[in-house]
């Protein structure tokens, strides 16, 4: 049997609860995501723990990316009281812009261990290229 010895916690989890900031199969809540650049790829990290690869759900429409997840509650046996729940149960989602310099065609999603990473290229066209410079006498096509 776990011993509550914070009340603090359990009135602050009421109070989400009541309020609507943790997540609800109606209202998602937010997902903690990391995001950076590794040489050409755009890397966005976001943690999802005790949610299985199945249960994840990611959208591409123009340059709007949609991340959803549902964590659901474990089956039980009949038997089982539950003593202490602060893990949020429901769905939990991100919508994220992204740049025109990205390639959205190729986008790469892995989970493991609770962490789905999503790897996103840097589009050809927005890396950078040398431009030649011409003479007076002659015009220089810029090489990609």
């Amino acid at each position: 049997m776990l011993m509550r010895t914070d009340p603090f916690r359990e009135m602050d989890r009421i109070v989400q609860q009541l309020s609507g900031a943790s997540g609800t199969w109606s209202k998602p809540s937010v997902m903690p995501m990391d995001a950076y650049r590794d040489g050409d790829e755009y890397v966005i990290v976001f943690d999802l723990p005790g949610v299985s690869p199945e249960a994840i759900d990611i959208d591409v429409e123009r340059n709007m990316l949609t991340v959803k997840a549902e964590r659901r509650p474990r089956a039980r046996g009949e038997a089982v009281q539950m003593e202490l729940s602060e893990r949020p149960l429901g769905v939990f989602s991100r919508q994220i812009m992204l740049a025109d310099t990205l390639d959205t065609e190729h986008i790469e999603a892995a989970c493991e261990a609770g962490v789905l990473t999503l790897r996103i290229p840097i589009a050809e066209r927005a890396k950078p290229r040398k431009i030649a410079v011409g003479g007076a006498s002659g015009r220089q096509q810029i090489a990609g």
